[in-house]
Order: C-alpha cells, then sequence, then structure tokens
C-alpha cells in the first residue's frame, strides 16, 4: 500500500494503541494489492475526521452500533478506523477467519496472530476463528465461499462442516450485504454456493448453470444463478431491467432478420447477453449483422403518421421498423403506404 496512507495515520496515532488488521494484513501477507486499510484504534470517529483534514477525503460512520468509521480517498481507496474494546487479541477474536485474524502494530512490530491465521495463509485454508462465528453474523458463510473463489483457497473440513451445519441461516443478513458478497464470485464460486447447501436458501439453483461461462459479467452470474429470486434483493433499477430482459424473452426462432428484430426490441441493448442465456449464441453473427445493419434515421417521425396521439403511433412505428428490418420497404413512400393499408 502507499507508505503515505499508513504515515498520516501514524502522525495522527503517534504513542497511541493502533494496530493494522483485518484484510490489509492479509493482503500484504498475500502479496495482493492494498485497497482498504483497517486500522484498529480507540477513538475512531475523531481519529477519522482528522485523518479525513490531512488526506482531503470524505469520513463517514460506517455503523453506529459498532463505531468504525471510513475516509474515502482518492481513486477509490479507503481507510476504515474501527474500535479497539480490550485488548488486540480480543479483537481478533471476534473475527470471522484465521486469516483475518492477524494484526500488526501500526508504528511497527511483529504480527500478532492468536489463531494461527499465518500457517493458514501458508496453507491456504479459510478456517473459522471460533465454532459460533456464523450464528454471529450469518453473512459469514458467503463470505467462506468468498475467499475461498477470490484466493483460491479451500474451506478446511471442520469449517466446511460447520457451514453445511448452519446453510440455513444465509439468507437471514441485510439483502444490501447479501448483494454485496454474491457479486464478487465467479461461476466456480456459485457453484460452491450450491454443493454446500448455501443456494438454495436463496432462492437459486444450478438450471442455466452450464451457460454461466458464456458471458464474464456479475450481473450476468446473478441473473444466472438466481433468476426470478434476484429480484427480492435491493438491487438497481438498471440491473432489475437487465434481469427482465434475459428472465421475460424467448430467444427467436431463427436467424431471420424478422425474427432478430423482434428478438432485439425485448432485449437491447443486452440482446447478445439475453442470446446467451438462452443458449442460443449460435445466432450471434445475425444479431451482430442486425447491429450493423441499424439504420442511423426512421424513415417517419410519429408526428408525420397524422393522427392523434396514443398507442397506435407508437405500434405503426414499430411496424415499419420491422419491415424495413426485414427488407419488405426501404423507403418513406413504402412506409406511408404500409401504414395506409394497415387495418384499424
Amino acid at each position: 500500500m502507499p507508505d503515505a496512507v499508513l504515515e498520516r495515520a501514524r502522525e495522527l496515532l503517534a504513542g497511541e494503541e493502533a494496530y493494522v488488521v483485518g484484510g490489509t494484513v492479509r493482503d500484504e501477507l498475500l502479496g495482493r494489492p492494498v485497497v482498504d486499510v483497517d486500522i484498529a484504534c480507540a477513538e475512531p470517529e475523531q481519529v477519522a475526521q482528522a485523518y479525513a483534514r490531512l488526506s482531503d477525503g470524505a469520513p463517514f460512520p460506517l455503523s453506529a452500533a459498532h463505531g468504525g468509521w471510513r475516509v474515502a480517498l482518492a481513486e477509490g481507496r479507503t481507510v476504515d478506523f474501527t474500535p479497539l474494546r480490550g485488548s488486540i487479541e480480543d479483537d481478533l477474536a471476534t473475527r470471522d477467519f484465521t486469516i483475518n485474524a492477524i494484526a500488526r502494530p501500526l508504528a511497527g512490530g511483529d504480527h500478532i496472530d492468536p489463531f494461527g491465521g499465518l500457517d493458514d495463509l501458508e496453507a491456504r485454508l479459510v478456517r473459522a476463528t471460533a465454532s459460533g462465528v456464523f450464528e454471529a453474523d450469518p453473512l459469514r458463510l458467503l463470505r467462506a465461499v468468498r475467499f475461498e473463489d477470490q484466493l483460491g483457497f479451500t474451506i478446511e473440513r471442520r469449517t466446511e462442516r460447520l457451514v453445511r451445519e448452519q446453510a440455513k441461516l444465509v439468507s437471514r443478513p441485510a439483502g444490501e450485504r447479501i448483494l454485496e458478497v454474491l457479486t464478487r464470485l465467479g461461476v466456480a464460486g456459485w457453484r460452491r454456493l450450491d454443493g454446500l447447501g448455501l443456494l438454495q436458501p436463496l432462492g437459486g439453483s444450478l438450471d442455466h448453470a452450464d451457460r454461466a461461462d458464456a458471458v464474464d459479467s456479475a450481473d450476468y452470474r446473478l441473473v444466472v444463478f438466481l433468476q426470478d429470486s434476484l429480484g427480492l434483493l435491493p438491487i438497481s433499477r438498471e440491473l432489475r431491467r437487465f434481469a427482465v430482459a434475459l428472465l421475460r424473452s424467448s430467444p427467436p426462432p431463427d436467424s431471420s432478420p424478422r425474427s432478430v428484430h423482434r428478438f432485439r426490441r425485448w432485449t437491447e441493448p443486452w440482446a447478445l447477453e439475453a442470446l446467451a442465456f438462452h443458449g442460443r449464441l449460435d445466432l450471434a453473427g445475425a444479431l451482430n449483422e442486425a447491429r450493423a445493419a441499424d439504420p442511423g434515421e426512421p424513415l417517419v417521425r410519429g408526428d408525420e403518421l397524422e393522427l392523434p396521439p396514443g398507442p397506435e403511433i407508437g405500434a405503426l412505428l414499430e411496424l415499419i421498423a420491422e419491415e424495413r428490418a426485414a427488407g419488405t420497404i426501404s423507403t418513406r413512400e413504402e412506409a406511408f403506404e404500409l401504414v395506409r393499408r394497415h387495418p384499424r
């Protein structure tokens, strides 16, 4: 991590007990890029406010219940200040997995590792710090899979047994927290959820898993593995539109321009992802040809049809667009003639 990020914290916390903890230490030891810094100290709010002034950052509380504060810095970096209640060993005992329960003094010194996290990093294991970690926060069931998937680790045998035994708790955390972890999973991580009994309680399935590798997108994987159950989570309006485009569409019956046009009408700008979802990427060539042939301007505008405002205008404009895509008309005159002949 940039030395300046920690140096400012050292200046503010000089002479006080403070530790770099959690994922920051884990990623340092693994040689991974460190974007988020986590520091445990006695007065998180006071230090965060002062740190923000020094760094031109934006401070805000992480949790009123737990007292943590975050300072958002440039380029997406963050520095979290969390309360140190009791000894650092007491703090680490509240962590989820041994690889996240390692600390080092902010001022410098040896790592503090009461649960053998250094050994588990070496062995590439995800091991719970205690048998009650999942009951304390069921989101950790998903986090176990996320770390296994993201780091290329393996969930330790006893920890895996705990996950299976308590899988029914997985839907209890707030939807925002569940979604944040799920968006970080690759295809193997989603399959692992199912293997551990965590996918079904979330309303998901492997019904479309054979198509999950077709598009490298977190949103696409959410739709593939959760399908309609995705709507139960607090997703964005854009993600909801994307999900509807995939889930409510039917693949084109053939590669004809008319069929492809109708499919695109319901699925763009995600028509290619929708083809992948339906297992019909064999039609991707026809889709790309249709996209390349899109006219820059419509043959006629709605106000040129000389009709009163209403849904009929939109239907006629779509009729013109479809027949143009199908190649049955190509001029304004043919478009007006089509409208004249169309029954009303």
